[in-house]
């Protein structure tokens, strides 16, 4: 049972500290299309780690399976990029700006961006 809960605790350890990092992404990144990465890391890769770990708990120390973990996991894993992409869209169409140091800037969307691209 120790290396089961050594598992555990280096899954919650991973999560938190993957969460962690997420968040100073989220306030240390200079625009919004930099920050979307923080989160969505955070979100997928800390807290599938520990869920993943709450799992375990559930499956070797109660009364088995626990598939309410599975199916959170698995609408967390489905929502987290769906949610990030449909977040950068809207800042792309708002036009938000970026740094300037962005490599391959995002395209201008919505009116003149068929002008834009013409003279290109």
């Amino acid at each position: 049972m120790f290396l089961v809960e050594l598992i555990i605790s280096l899954c919650l350890v991973f999560g938190a500290l993957i969460a962690f990092i997420g968040a100073l992404g989220l306030v240390r990144l200079p625009d919004i299309y930099s920050r979307l990465h923080g989160p969505t890391k955070a979100s997928t890769l800390g807290v599938g780690a520990t869920l993943f770990g709450s799992f375990l708990v559930f499956t070797f120390f109660h009364d088995g399976i626990s598939m309410q973990e599975a199916l959170i996991t698995a609408f967390i894993f489905t929502t987290a990029p769906v949610s990030a992409n449909m977040l950068a869209k809207a800042a792309l169409h708002r036009q938000l700006p970026w740094v300037k140091g962005t490599q391959n800037p995002p395209k201008p969307v919505g009116n003149g961006a068929e002008q834009q691209s013409a003279e290109n």
